[in-house]
């Protein structure tokens, strides 16, 4: 239990750890509430009374609403916050008066001991509402074997509550719209459950919300033009939210990430959220946006994971200069796009790269050479494109990434065998070695020149003193075959 003195504005610290699978990176976002001055300590406050006891009315409540979650073993507690119970916070009042402000649920981890609820029969009582101090409520797995709506009533909440989460805990129907009476609410975190409908028009009277998480629900329609001055994290991952990407926020200039992948959305990405100059988290991957890629996300100097993956932007390039202001980038996720051009060269001068994914698209040209100076990443791959020439990778950087580089599926790269040490490289299965693409492609056009009449002077003599160069030459060589051939008509 924790304690301090209630006369005391308390601060809310919400440690959010924003776990993001493969390609995404980790990341741990602190939010304090910045309305207060003096924080919560892990000890009694000195010099209280003995005589100091909880609330009785609270007392009460507090049981009603351990025995609704199935730990009515709680009825023989003398007193709730004296007794320093788990998922039990409480600070003192003057008067020698505890209040409760704050109550947990759900075996987290091992290490977690707040109390368990029986999945079976668990409800969320409405005693919580005789808590008039109560400031956060968290249950987590609680009423999976008993699904149920989220409770309409945790609207009347009082008005020092801030943080609400409902996590996995099963819950059906729609996100009551009553939670939008809860105007100091922080924290609103309904992940994993499966909520249906639409968000409520009513959450967007939440203005001093600072985490919204409503990810791996069901929810559908349109998301409501959020304005969140202070919102540092939306993640609306995972459901069948449809129509376009709000432009409104590019107005919520306090977020750090933005999760809207595996949605329906449609249309084009706004250039507003080039605006976000503190976003870290992009992830709009797995929807149905269309192009072009806004340059203004170029802007985004703090962006470290850029996600876009599986929308089909058919006919897309991607703006070259678009990385000189995305350096602290440390995943770029583009596969599945459909992108066609050249890759850019620009992408070599992100240094803190760690992730690289631009499989899957129809991108021409060769893997720029300034690829080699990514010596940070830990996975790179080019595989499934139409891409040509020699890969440009040194032996020391294709053992270090071993399976994850791939670059597969690109009839036209081929690998210089010369390189010692390439024996056994799992990324060149399948590849070819350039000295024999080359052998075949002069014994190929040995014979067509020999029925052509000879090749014109100026392309026998380009010489070929690289790999890289050779590609080069063999692109004018066929090219001025082509020209003969046509003069020949």
């Amino acid at each position: 239990m924790v304690a301090s003195a209630l006369s005391a504005a308390t601060p809310m610290v919400v440690v959010v750890a924003v776990l993001v699978a493969v390609c995404r990176g980790e990341f741990t976002v602190v939010v304090p509430d910045s309305s207060s001055s003096s924080a919560l300590v892990n000890a009694p406050q000195t010099g209280l009374s003995d005589r100091a006891r909880t609330d009785p009315a609270e007392q009460r409540a507090v049981q009603e609403v351990m025995a609704a979650t199935g730990n009515g073993w709680a009825s023989g507690i003398a007193d709730v916050c004296r007794g320093r119970w788990h998922g039990i916070e409480c600070v003192p009042d003057r008067g020698e008066v505890y209040h409760v402000v704050s109550l947990s649920f759900g075996a987290l981890s091992d290490d977690t001991a707040f109390p368990a609820c029986d999945a079976a029969r668990a409800t969320l009582s409405p005693a919580v509402l005789a808590l008039p101090h109560l400031r956060s409520l968290f249950f987590y797995r609680c009423f999976t074997a008993n699904p149920q709506p989220v409770p309409a009533f945790l609207g009347r909440l009082g008005p020092a509550f801030r943080s609400l989460v409902l996590r996995e805990n099963g819950h059906v129907g729609a996100i009551p719209p009553e939670l939008g009476n809860l105007t100091a609410l922080r924290v609103l975190d309904l992940h994993g459950n499966k909520l249906t409908s639409a968000i409520p028009a009513t959450v967007q009277s939440l203005a001093h919300l600072q985490l919204l998480d409503l990810s791996y629900n069901q929810i559908a329609g349109e998301v409501p033009h959020f304005k969140f001055q202070h919102l540092s994290i939306l993640d609306l991952s995972h459901n069948a939210l449809q129509g376009r990407v709000p432009a409104s926020l590019g107005q919520c200039r306090s977020l750090l990430k933005i999760d809207l992948s595996q949605n329906r959305f449609a249309g084009t990405i706004p250039d507003a959220l080039g605006d976000l100059s503190d976003l870290i988290l992009l992830d709009l991957s797995h929807n149905a946006l269309s192009g072009p890629i806004p340059a203004a996300l170029g802007r985004l100097s703090s962006l470290r994971s850029l996600i876009l993956g599986e929308n089909r932007m058919q006919f897309t390039t991607v703006p070259g200069d678009i990385f000189a202001g995305l350096r602290a980038l440390t995943t770029l996720v583009l596969s599945g796009m459909g992108l066609e051009g050249s890759v850019p060269e620009s992408i070599g001068e992100l240094g803190h790269l760690r992730v690289l994914r631009l499989d899957n698209n129809e991108f021409t040209g060769v893997i720029p050479a300034s690829f080699r100076r990514l010596e940070r990443a830990s996975e790179l791959r080019v595989d499934g494109n139409r891409l040509v020439g020699p890969i440009p990778f040194g032996k020391e950087m294709m053992w270090r990434l071993g399976k994850k580089l791939r670059v597969g599926g690109n009839e036209g790269l081929c690998y210089d065998a010369k390189q010692q040490g390439l024996e056994g490289v799992v990324a060149l299965a399948g590849v070819a070695d350039c000295d024999s693409v080359r052998s075949r492609t002069t014994q190929h056009l040995g014979g067509r020149l020999r029925n052509s009449g000879g090749l014109p002077a100026a392309a026998a003599a380009a010489p070929c003193v690289s790999a890289g160069v050779c590609v080069g030459s063999w692109h004018v060589f066929v090219g001025v075959l082509v020209s003969l051939h046509l003069a020949r008509l």
